[in-house]
């Protein structure tokens, strides 16, 4: 599975390791994503969705609709 955050599109980063004699070699940053399964009831059931904490904690406040509402998204397009 791709580690991309369904909402918020969260994806890895690439940056470099640094020693102490400054030599660089490459390495990734993962978001911090998470399995999460979320209740519609506008559907009546519960959606499995691949989220990072961030987009987690937004929905706990306001609501998956009204946070699909606000980033101009659609159910359709997150699962």
């Amino acid at each position: 599975m791709a580690k991309v955050c369904k909402i918020t599109n969260k994806r890895p980063l690439v940056g470099n390791n640094v020693s102490k004699s400054h030599r660089k070699t490459k390495r990734r940053q993962l978001p911090n994503l998470q399995s999460k399964k979320i209740y519609v009831p506008e559907l009546k059931r519960s959606v499995k969705l691949k989220l990072s904490t961030s987009a987690i904690k937004t929905i706990d406040k306001s609501g998956l609709f009204a946070y699909l509402k606000k980033n101009n998204l659609k159910l359709a397009d997150v699962i």
